[in-house]
């Protein structure tokens, strides 16, 4: 009978005891939510910088024989657009997987008088500041809020390179399932040359966030250009010159051949089957004024301010 009543008592005494288990519970769930706080969602891209950082900072001597130093960028925009065609832009992830992909497409933008350039007029802002930073000085930005786009400052006073397209050479499943987070479910699977033939497919491509803006390409341990040993230097009659896009507002300056590609390459982003013509043909120079000849000497007539 005694026994009965203790295992009563018991019972009841779990009983009681069960909701204040389940509130300590939810709490505990609540905590978990908490500490995710619109201010660390802010510092998730530092944090992940950072982490990184420490994960890929080492170089192999492979990686240090084929690096382009800083010497390389120190030319004018023109020159250092059509330089870049045929490097390898690399980017090590945190894992330690590298992600290669070769420049076939650039627009140049000199600053000063270009107005299609975001430092037209010497313009100085927090978003263009590194385009005023010294050369090899990477430039992100966003464009409709949610895309990014890649640039890399030039010799000249807010001049920066846009980089436009890439052929992939090392990565590519990581690269499709990168572009793939970003792409409608159910979507078509993309081919290799639809992963990089855009600004922003690049960006996705080989997550290039926006925290990389104000990093030097020349020294930095996550991203950095590469010359391509295995393949012959691009020479001027592989480059076709043209209109840069998506600048028509801008007037005559929407029509400055400033945008630059490999003749015949798959992964170019746009083609211009006219200015192929000129360029092949040797006319596309008639389309240059005097400031733009210069411009790619390194003495372009830009006013300063």
């Amino acid at each position: 009978m005694m026994l009965r009543r203790k295992r009563k008592m018991l019972a009841l005494t779990t009983l009681a005891a069960a909701p204040e288990q389940a509130v300590n519970k939810h709490e505990h769930r609540t905590d978990l939510t908490l500490k995710v706080s619109p201010a660390k969602l802010k510092k998730k891209c530092e944090n992940a910088q950072s982490a990184e950082t420490e994960q890929s900072n080492y170089l192999t001597k492979s990686d240090l024989q084929h690096k382009l130093a800083e010497d390389f960028f120190n030319q004018s925009c023109i020159s250092l657009a059509k330089a870049f065609l045929g490097k390898v832009l690399v980017r090590r992830c945190a894992d330690g997987t590298e992600l290669r992909g070769r420049i076939v497409e650039t627009e140049a933008y000199l600053g000063g008088e270009d107005k299609a350039s975001h430092s037209a007029g010497g313009k100085r802002t927090e978003r263009n500041t590194a385009m005023f930073m010294k050369p090899g000085t990477i430039y992100v930005y966003t464009i409709y809020g949610i895309y990014l786009c890649m640039n890399v400052s030039s010799e000249g006073e807010g001049a920066a390179v846009l980089l436009r397209s890439l052929e992939p050479l090392q990565g590519q499943p990581v690269m499709r399932q990168l572009r793939a987070a970003r792409r409608k479910e159910g979507a078509r699977q993309l081919k290799d040359k639809e992963l990089c033939n855009g600004p922003s497919k690049l960006c996705q491509a080989l997550n290039i966030p926006r925290c990389f803006d104000r990093r030097d390409l020349a020294s930095d341990p996550e991203v950095w250009l590469e010359k391509d040993p295995h393949t012959n230097p691009v020479e001027p009659h592989d480059i076709v010159s043209a209109p840069r896009i998506g600048i028509e507002s801008h007037g005559e300056w929407a029509k400055k051949p400033w945008r630059f590609y490999l003749h015949g390459h798959p992964c170019v982003s746009v083609v211009n089957k006219e200015a192929e013509r000129q360029s092949l043909s040797g006319n596309v120079m008639n389309n240059l004024g005097p400031s733009d000849v210069q411009s790619d000497t390194g003495q372009h007539n830009v006013k300063r301010t």
